[in-house]
């Protein structure tokens, strides 16, 4: 009964928590997504983010614009979606648009609900063959480096996601700030000049093409498929201060690959032990491919040694790979943390959680606790009366997620209570969770599925 693709979030400029517009002191809720006022106004009865989550049952979609959260109706003889990937059915069009992928919504607003009358899914950039390259010419001129190759190569996305990876020998010139950094472009204006940044549909190395050729380089090209396309085949690399930046500041889980035989002595926080040869029996202990784990490799300075491993998990299907640009030798002249003692010998990945979301054993003790034990919290099913009929968890409030916003009366008055959405499959209990919150209600959410029999037993996967 799932009814969201899983994929990377690609336009995201912020990861963190949501802010409310019920919360105290929060800043107004924004129209569009940082990134996207790079190119565009949005204004007013418009929103511009990252499609999110779909709950079909609802008649909703939720999307995101950088840490918000935006929840919208739709009614399917009305909603008009522009997309390049047409289904037969309005339903197989809203499931054909990808998680991450950026969105305008024109809607309208009565008493609270924001109803969708138009769902534009933005496009691929549209150049002239002869301002591209494709993913072979781009991996042949890396692996020649800029000196044989003799090419540029520049990131033109914004700085955290250059520090989350990039592709090697790259250069990050930032779209927005083009034209303070023009100094970093070659004085040779006939050299090859190579953009690149989050794929298909993203305007910002297009916008750089366009001003290289106003300055006078007369070979400038985009590599179109961006950052994406290139972690389709290849790992990428990080520096050192752009790792601690972008994961450990951040407290982003990633998994960390430690090649080097004397990697006890010193660390980086949560590495586990990769022996030479063994990349492939390491992979068996990975979660699946579509988790998306971040990967770092790390050996003593960043050369073929992680390389190689990293190419190998690469190539098994895994996105987001990434060397440490020169290795631990390089984590240690930038007085990085170090952690001594063994490392792991197989891998735990657990991704960081929605925001809001209830772990699986917090919400299993609440809800196996009887009623009267729940005095500080309240299970809400958000499910439909066709689903709830085969059983509900003992003493659940049931509303309906469509019919939330219209009954709110049903719920207790004391807004410190904790409210704990769950549907089925975690889709529709988020974006009951979003809507409680902007009304100021203390919510959580299960991201899980949940089957329920009549004798209000569960089972989550």
């Amino acid at each position: 009964m799932k009814h969201a693709s899983l994929f990377n979030l690609l336009c995201l400029t912020a990861v963190g928590g949501i802010a409310m517009a019920g919360d105290p002191g929060s800043a107004p809720r924004p129209a569009s997504a940082k990134i996207c006022l790079t190119c565009h106004v949005t204004p007013a009865g418009q929103l511009r983010g990252t499609f999110d989550i779909l709950a079909i049952p609802s008649s909703s979609f939720q999307i995101k614009l950088d840490e918000n959260a935006e929840v919208l109706r739709y009614d399917k003889s009305a909603l008009k979606v522009i997309s390049e990937e047409k289904g037969a059915t309005l339903d197989a069009t809203l499931m054909n648009i990808k998680k991450g992928h950026e969105v305008r919504v024109e809607y309208t607003e009565k008493d609270g609900v924001k109803t969708a009358t138009l769902l534009a899914v933005k496009q691929a950039v549209k150049l002239a063959a002869s301002d591209t390259v494709g993913l072979d010419e781009v991996q042949k001129l890396v692996a020649l480096g800029p000196e044989k190759g003799k090419y540029f190569l520049f990131d033109s996305r914004p700085a955290p996601r250059f520090q989350e990876g990039n592709i090697p020998t790259s250069v990050n010139m930032p779209f927005p700030a083009f034209d303070k950094l023009v100094g970093i472009l070659p004085a040779d204006k006939q050299a090859l000049v190579i953009f690149y940044c989050s794929g298909k549909t993203c305007n910002m190395s297009p916008g750089a093409l366009a001003k290289a050729k106003k300055l006078g380089y007369t070979n400038a090209k985009v590599f179109i498929d961006g950052m994406p396309g290139w972690y389709s085949k290849n790992f990428g690399v990080i520096g050192p201060k752009s790792f601690k930046e972008a994961f450990l500041d951040k407290d982003m889980p990633a998994i960390v690959l430690d090649l080097r035989p004397d990697a006890e002595t010193g660390s980086l926080k949560g590495a586990v032990a990769l022996a030479l040869g063994s990349t492939l029996e390491l992979l068996k202990t990975f979660p699946p491919v579509k988790v998306k784990p971040p990967v770092l490799v790390v050996d003593k300075d960043g050369g073929s040694a992680a390389r190689k491993a990293a190419q190998e998990i690469a190539r098994a299907g895994y996105p987001g790979v990434n060397v440490l640009e020169g290795g631990f030798t390089a984590w240690q002249a930038a007085g990085l943390p170090a952690v001594q003692g063994k490392l792991a010998a197989k891998v735990s990945f657990v991704p960081k959680p929605r925001p809001g979301a209830i772990s699986i054993e917090e919400f299993t003790k609440l809800a196996i606790s009887s009623p009267d034990q729940r005095k500080a919290a309240l299970i809400l099913d958000v499910r439909n009366p066709n689903e709830t009929k085969d059983g509900i968890i003992k003493g659940a409030l049931v509303i309906p997620e469509p019919q939330l916003s219209s009954r709110l009366a049903d719920l207790p008055k004391d807004k410190s209570l904790m409210v704990v959405t769950h549907c089925s499959t975690g889709i529709r209990a988020e974006l009951a969770y979003h809507l409680l919150r902007e009304r100021g209600y203390n919510a959580r959410f299960l991201n899980a599925e949940i089957t329920i029999i009549d004798t209000g037993e569960f089972t989550i996967d």
